[in-house]
């Protein structure tokens, strides 16, 4: 069997312990702060609330993201394939995890080629940011994104995953303008994400002076990359250091409205401890676009197709009926409601 490089390696090890190990956030989304006004009266029926939506050019049945999460590996492959057909049948959009492995290793690329599974859902190529400052251009760029026939780009910041690991790459400094050069250079639009941390208002203002058309948020209350490279270092200082940013991050309620208000005109996506589809309405109702989850479809896919389609569905109905009980017939109205907000 072909052994699997250094990068490969570590996504082995991440897939391993996402499943596996306790790598929750010490901090919650900040979502349960949040409540709809319930109408008794919406004066609107259950099959006609609307949720479809077109973002970059495809159309949506939900307003619902399969988050990045893996790919370079052997049993990435699987998985990716798995989340694809289940995005398929649906008409939601996912992200794939990074394809550095990929663009390093050629052979590695037919673990992210999903198309095949999926020729009409909103896919998103991804990379880390940081790889601009370590040999990456534009190129690379749109390599990654032609490798899978994407629609859009994501490029990952890190910086204290990258701080909490001994290979890490923590050269960010002048990293925005290399992420304005992919803004101007590349065929497809570049949307920032973080891995589970926030983005703040003043790096959403920053980055939508580059050109970046989105950002997805991706704020603390889900996965803490910090437990799993706690979990994932033999090194006992290590995991000391690392066991104590559990509670680092902007929870995603926040994170969604720092950015809403600092950078109005910049599209939200909402990820990060989202378990379901009254916290994704609730994140509609806050200012985002969409909102994505990985945890709950990374367990479905690794027991079946039907698991994960079912997994969705899920998800899917409990953003309608969300809708429904709040007498709001569309996403756009949605995205007009008004929340209570029950103070912290």
């Amino acid at each position: 069997m072909k052994r699997e490089p250094p990068v490969a390696s570590r996504k082995s090890d991440h897939i391993r312990i996402n499943i596996e190990e306790d790598v929750q956030s010490g901090l919650t989304n900040g979502l349960e702060h949040y409540s709809f006004v319930h109408q008794a009266l919406p004066d609107v029926n259950l099959d006609m609330i609307d949720t479809t939506l077109n973002l970059f050019g495809r159309n949506l049945a939900s307003p619902l993201l399969i988050s990045s999460m893996t790919g370079g590996t052997a049993e990435a492959e699987s998985i990716n394939l798995t989340l694809a057909e289940a995005a398929q049948r649906t008409g939601i959009a996912m992200g794939l995890g990074s394809q550095r492995a990929a663009i390093d290793s050629p052979e590695w690329e037919k673990t992210f080629r999903v198309r095949q599974k999926a020729p009409d859902i909103l896919l998103f190529a991804n990379l880390g940011a940081i790889q601009l400052n370590y040999g990456y251009g534009v190129e690379h760029c749109q390599r990654a994104v032609d490798m899978v026939q994407a629609d859009a780009l994501f490029l990952h910041l890190n910086p204290l995953q990258e701080a909490l690991q001994s290979e890490g790459e923590t050269h960010f400094s002048g990293l925005l303008m290399k992420i304005e050069q992919v803004c101007r250079g590349l065929s497809v639009p570049v949307v920032i994400k973080e891995v589970g941390w926030g983005i703040s208002a003043e790096t959403a203002v920053r980055l939508a002076s580059a050109g970046v058309q989105a950002v997805d948020v991706a704020g603390a209350g889900g996965t803490s990359w910090s437990q799993v490279e706690m979990f994932r270092t033999h090194n006992e200082h290590d995991r000391r250091i690392a066991g104590l940013f559990r509670d680092w991050g902007i929870p995603t309620a926040e994170a969604i409205r720092q950015v809403k208000q600092a950078a109005p005109d910049l599209l939200v996506f909402a990820s990060g401890g989202l378990k379901n589809g009254l916290d994704i309405a609730k994140c509609i109702a806050l200012g985002a676009a969409v909102g994505g989850m990985a945890g709950p479809f990374l367990k479905a896919a690794a027991i079946s197709l039907d698991e994960t389609v079912q997994s969705i569905d899920e998800v899917k109905k409990t953003i309608q009926i969300s809708m429904f009980a709040a007498g709001v017939p569309s996403l756009h109205a949605l995205a007009q409601t008004k929340l209570n907000h029950r103070g912290f």
